[in-house]
């Protein structure tokens, strides 16, 4: 199993079938096959990049980005998708992690790579669009055959590493393999409305699990994969009427964003059948209002360690269960453990979701005591509480990990303490998070001063941008005598989370 050739067999049986689609470009499933071989040829040949190296890519949505992953996939090499969302200290270690020998970006990063250049041990750079000594994408493709490849690798051998930070403040790499990628492919499209000939619109990013994901699902289903690298509501609205838009996955946080403005751009939305929605409970307002515009909300809960989706909860399921996170997907098992012993619970008990299946992912990269800690006899131990009722239905309740999700985004507060204590007017800080109507959570400081320091909030915004995407950084600050702690020193974050509901 090789999704190199899955994409080959595509192409081989809907050669005139659209599968990539973006600003100012258009490739039917030969076509872009034909571009996939050129490039996987210039990394085999040109780069000589061997079967499990890497290749990592900083890259927006985009033909480019899903061509490198294919390329990859064919040659048995290792795609790392990049967030481009990350402070360079960030992209520093997770580059220097993966050992990656080849870096394609961006033409719009440039900046950011030169100021990586000297920091990390890549030995080639690629690059789409811009300027600069790097050879350039397009240019590459010309000098190498179209014709396809025999294959490399494949079934249980990684292609993607997914870097997703750990409570302990460290990224983690998961390695997921081809056959976790098949399989998910089809646990997504055997439970949810996946039609050949469907037009996808890729607006979630695809360093996310959720972004990727459909985009090899469209390829196993025949559909096309139209690409926007950058979130605009209107413009999402705008594609949508433009390119007959059937479906799209996305977070809340875009849902509302696009309700917003739907009334001041009045656009045909007659071709849009469903929304997936995750990284965060959808409401029931927020489903309610797009069922009245004739479109579908389906909640799914996805794990980047379980190659994405795990449960879907569709209309079809019931209003009364709109809650929920439905059931899991086609291939796939949960059960809901007791967080002392990992017995399953019966229907009604609140434990951790451990999920079981050939999409769970082969390990961590180079970390084997993590790999060891989420791993359990085939189980993959989630670190979210959750509940079963009698039905099947998976109910999720809080999270093991003191994760807060903003926006659709995993914010791991062990990542900010670790840079907020390196202030030097720091003496202790614990990071929460608290409800927002906007952003679902935002982060919180508590912090205590270092005696005589003259700290202001200022100052602790200014460390986090420095260091953290936008997205990760603090928001509020609150600075205090002294956090709570237990006997053994360990800081009371439920504590800090029942003040800060006082306090609200």
């Amino acid at each position: 199993m090789n999704i190199g050739k899955i994409f080959a067999n595509r192409a081989f049986l809907s050669p005139q079938l659209e599968a990539f689609v973006g600003d100012g470009y258009r490739y039917t499933y030969a076509q872009a096959n034909e571009r996939i071989n050129q490039f996987a040829h210039y990394l085999s040949q040109g780069e000589r990049l061997q079967p499990q190296e890497r290749i990592a890519l900083l890259c927006k949505n985009n033909e480019h980005l899903a061509t490198a992953i294919f390329a990859a996939a064919k040659i048995g090499a290792v795609a790392i998708p990049l967030n481009w969302r990350l402070q360079i200290p960030e992209l520093t270690y997770i580059l220097n992690d993966c050992g990656a020998k080849v870096l394609f970006y961006d033409g719009e990063f440039a900046g950011v790579v030169n100021e990586l250049r000297a920091q990390i041990k890549i030995r080639t750079f690629l690059r789409k669009g811009g300027s600069g000594v790097d050879p350039e994408y397009e240019d590459i493709l010309q000098g190498f055959s179209p014709e396809e490849l025999p294959g490399e690798g494949g079934g249980d051998s990684p292609l993607i590493i997914m870097y997703t930070s750990g409570t302990t403040g460290r990224p983690k790499g998961a390695m997921l393999s081809h056959q976790n990628l098949f399989w998910a492919t089809l646990g997504i499209a055997h439970t949810i409305d996946w039609r050949y000939r469907d037009r996808f619109l890729s607006i979630a990013p695809m360093f996310h699990i959720g972004g990727l994901a459909p985009i090899i699902t469209n390829v196993h289903s025949g559909c096309t994969s139209v690409f926007m690298p950058d979130f605009d509501p209107v413009k999402v609205w705008q594609m949508v009427a433009q390119e007959k838009i059937q479906f799209m996955m996305t977070v809340p946080v875009m849902l509302g964003f696009m309700l917003k403005v739907l009334d001041k751009h009045k656009v045909d939305l007659s071709s849009l059948r469903h929304i997936v929605c995750g990284g965060a409970i959808v409401s029931a307002e927020l489903i309610n209002a797009y069922q009245s515009l004739g479109i579908a909300v389906e909640n799914v809960y996805g794990i980047t360690e379980y190659s994405g989706a795990v449960c879907f909860w569709t209309p079809e399921m019931g209003e009364s269960k709109k809650k929920s996170v439905g059931k899991p997907v086609f291939h796939g098992q949960i059960r809901i453990a007791n967080v002392e012993d990992g017995s399953e619970l019966p229907p009604g008990g609140v434990g951790e979701i451990w999920c079981r299946g050939p999409q769970v992912f082969k390990g961590y990269w180079d970390n084997p005591a993590g790999t060891e800690k989420a791993l359990h006899d085939g189980w993959y131990r989630s670190g979210d509480l959750g509940t079963k009722d009698a039905e099947g239905f998976i109910y999720v309740v809080d999270r093991l990990k003191d994760m807060i999700i903003s926006g659709g985004e995993n914010i791991y507060p062990a990542e900010l303490e670790g840079v907020i204590s390196q202030h030097p007017g720091v003496a202790d800080v614990a990071v929460i998070g608290v409800p927002d109507n906007k952003w679902g959570e935002i982060p919180r400081a508590y912090v205590v001063k270092k005696e005589g320091a003259a700290l202001v909030e200022g100052d602790i915004f200014e460390t986090c941008r420095k260091n953290l995407a936008g997205y990760k950084c603090i928001k509020e600050v609150l600075f205090i005598d002294a956090l709570p702690r237990n006997a053994s020193g360990k800081v009371l974050k439920t504590v800090l989370k029942q003040k800060a509901s006082q306090d609200s």
